[in-house]
């Protein structure tokens, strides 16, 4: 058997930096092993020590330069708990409504159209799959008549970037999503206005910004549609034409969390201000959530409790570059759980985990990446990595009763007739009712197509919350915060919420308005985590379940489905041509 080792390093068009090692059989063009390593520490968890817990809204937020309002609303959510604070119904909108803008709406636009699609464009497909490119001009687009594009070629010209009109309409709308967040966020990507117990949006003109917001989301509304129609016509293709259906697959039975995203305003609103209190109510407040938090083991939904997602997270440093720690600042939740159940030890909650960077040389049977592991550790004992994303979100809420379906696996959103949109076809002005059915598993194509489907999602929220808005403005009722105060006492936060990427965890201990310890997950912690005794994570299980497609012999593959099944999972910001001064190598990727 002969192998062929595929570097990628580093893995363009995806936020910070990463890499990948494949070793692939040349004969059958499957990978025998793969492993995925992030190359650099932050240690935001180590500087955050001491700091007031307010400030972590706002220090938090520079994690990421294109989604840190994700990062911003779980640590606004961890500090509302420990403190106490709970905002006014218009402030809890206000939140929803700037995060689903500056994040979500902006940021899938980019990671779909301008990161993730000129994989998908004819700039590459014709030259490493010539043959797929020759049926997508065969192809005729089933959707377009909403979308215009006469066959699956003339989408993947509309991919290439800079050239081609997908790409260009997006630089466009992207603007949109990202005016009408700053409205309410002050700027982007660092929000400046979010605040324990509220949000800091001035209100002194509220219907300048209801006009203003609206005016967007009405061009959104139709850019959503054009986007989604896109998607489903190329995923179709992949799927069906090309037989690229199980590329990229996870796990056979899927294990998805999702922590929930936007919160009911007067749910939140009603949450003690005593911090227990605030944690023990917080089933019922994220239960109301327009997209529903959950666990799924082995495919089966076995819970849709946010303190149980809390108690079950578990992370290690085994085969990560950190060393072991012993803190224990508590053993169970503030209801009396004990932490992960009491099958493993507390000290591997994220309210007790210690960070304690150990920079040494990568060794893949040892440690191997600046990742830890991050599992589930569930009340039978199961111990298992899981997914976070679009698709594990989506999954996890269309298993649930809620505004979007019964709860028997499908999706359904009605957008409105959406206006002013002159660069868009015609056909994306009128009402649609759009559909999103959970597939059996993860794959490269399911992940982006839930992705597309999240954009419906956060449209028609958009058109909910806004509704809400101007009824409680025009009633008078525009308060937006509490005044809050920090404890005296120890105390503990916990926020989840779901950034485009997946779900985002901020855990913080503080003690008389200083930070004790805080822990952050981000949606990538846990999806790229390295492999160790309990099996592999998301990233490296899509990497062996991908067969190389491209169209020439061994040593030209470039790792064209290496790369989209990562991308497919969280790709963000371009990274720069890599340099490993040791040897003198320079590797320029072709992606």
């Amino acid at each position: 058997m002969s192998m062929r080792k595929i570097v990628i390093e580093p893995i363009t068009r995806i936020e910070g930096h990463l890499g990948a090692v494949v070793d692939v059989d040349e004969a059958t063009r499957t990978p025998k092993d793969a492993h995925v390593f992030a190359t650099m520490f932050r240690g935001f968890e180590v500087f955050l020590r001491t700091k007031p817990p307010e400030d972590a809204i706002a220090i938090t937020s520079r994690i990421c330069g294109v989604c840190g309002a994700s990062h911003s609303n779980a640590s606004m959510h961890a500090v509302d708990m420990a403190y106490g604070a709970v905002p006014q119904p218009l402030g809890v909108l206000l939140r929803n409504m700037g995060f689903l803008m500056t994040d979500h709406l902006y940021d899938h636009s980019i990671i779909l159209n301008i990161l993730g699609a000129p994989d998908y464009s004819s700039l590459y497909v014709k030259k490493l799959t010539p043959m797929v490119y020759q049926e997508a001009q065969e192809t005729l687009s089933p959707r377009r008549d909403i979308h215009g594009f006469t066959r699956i070629s003339d989408i993947m010209d509309g991919f290439v970037p800079v050239a081609g009109k997908i790409w260009n309409l997006t630089v466009r709308y992207q603007r949109f999503a990202k005016e009408a967040g700053i409205m309410i966020y002050g700027k982007h990507p660092h929000p400046s206005t979010i605040i324990p117990g509220g949000i800091a949006t001035d209100l002194t003109n509220p219907d300048s910004l209801i006009v203003g917001y609206t005016f967007r989301l009405n061009l959104l509304t139709a850019w959503v549609k054009y986007v989604y129609a896109i998607w489903e016509d190329l995923v179709w293709f992949y799927e069906e034409v090309v037989g690229y259906r199980d590329q990229g697959k996870t796990y056979d039975k899927p294990n998805y969390v999702s922590g929930g995203l936007f919160d009911d305003p007067e749910a939140y609103s009603s949450l003690s201000s005593e911090p227990e209190e605030f944690y023990k109510g917080m089933d019922e407040v994220a239960l109301k959530r327009g997209i529903k938090p959950g666990i799924m083991i082995n495919g089966e939904l076995v819970s849709t409790s946010y303190k149980e997602i809390n108690v079950s997270i578990s992370e290690d440093v085994k085969t990560s570059f950190y060393e072991e720690w012993s803190t224990l600042f508590t053993d169970k939740d503030p209801e009396g759980t004990p932490l992960l159940w009491g099958k493993v030890n507390p000290v591997h909650h994220p309210w007790n985990k210690t960070t304690i960077p150990s920079p040494q040389p990568r060794d893949f049977s040892k440690k191997y990446s600046w990742v830890a592991d991050v599992r589930l550790v569930w009340k039978d004992g199961t111990i298992t990595p899981f997914e976070v994303g679009p698709l594990a979100r989506l999954t996890v809420t269309a298993y649930q009763p809620s505004d979007l379906g019964p709860g028997n696996g499908i999706l359904r959103v009605d957008l409105p007739k959406s206006g002013g949109a002159t660069d868009l076809p015609e056909s994306v002005s009128y009402p649609m009712t759009l559909a999103w059915r959970a597939p059996a598993y993860s794959t490269t194509m399911q992940r982006l197509l839930a992705r597309a489907f999240s954009m419906v999602i956060h449209a028609s929220h958009g058109w909910q919350s806004i509704v809400k808005a101007a009824e409680l403005i025009r009633s008078g009722k525009v308060a937006t915060s509490r005044p809050w105060k920090a404890p005296s006492r120890r105390t503990f936060g916990v926020g989840f919420t779901e950034a485009p990427r997946g779900t985002v965890r901020h855990w913080v201990v503080q003690e008389g308005g200083k930070i004790v310890n805080y822990q952050i997950h981000a949606p990538t912690t846990g999806n790229a985590s390295p492999k160790n005794e309990y099996g592999r994570a998301p990233f490296e299980m899509s990497l062996l379940n991908s067969k190389v497609t491209e169209e020439v012999g061994p040593s030209e593959w470039q790792g064209l489905d290496y790369v989209r099944a990562i991308r497919s999972f969280d790709p963000c910001i371009a990274c720069a041509v890599h340099v490993r001064l040791g040897s003198r190598e320079i590797y320029r990727p072709l992606f």
